[in-house]
């Protein structure tokens, strides 16, 4: 994939230096990232969910951190293994994990529940109310009578 220079649009744009940052990295691979697997759904109109596949985990060994902009889900898995067994097939998979998850301006965690296999996490967009458009009414002038004009008439 091409490589596109931003070097001068920084030059010229104050306070965009993120969104360039965010457009140069969707053209770099995510490594091949796929463990473990997560859904993301609209729950509301202003309300979102991350759902991740993390079974074998409990809730000890996994650890959600909310930064600026972004959510870090990371999972560590103890040993487990019992003294004296060996395993014959391993297909359950027992290795750690990092997942990363940009987040839109003014979207905050609110909660996060594992349940039967399933880390959910329920995230909120809260847009202040500056922000937020605002109608603003027009006022109309008082109609008054109409002005008559006042002329001298000549013979």
């Amino acid at each position: 994939m091409r490589h596109v220079d931003f070097s001068p649009l920084y030059r010229s744009t104050v306070g965009f230096d993120r969104l360039f940052t965010m457009l140069d990295s969707l053209g770099q691979p995510d490594q091949g990232q796929t463990y473990p697997p997560y859904n993301i759904e609209r729950t509301g109109e202003n309300t979102y969910r991350i759902t991740m596949a993390v079974a074998g985990f409990d809730e000890t060994e996994i650890s959600i951190e909310a930064q600026a902009h972004a959510l870090t889900v990371k999972g560590e898995k103890g040993d487990d293994h019992a003294e004296g067994s060996e395993y014959l097939y391993r297909g359950i998979a027992k290795r750690t994990f990092e997942r990363r998850f940009q987040l839109a301006d003014h979207v905050e965690v609110t909660a996060a529940s594992l349940k039967n296999g399933l880390l959910h996490i329920d995230l909120l967009r809260s847009i202040p109310e500056a922000m937020k458009p605002r109608k603003i009414a027009i006022a109309a002038e008082p109609v008054s009578a109409p002005k008559a004009i006042e002329a001298q008439v000549t013979n």
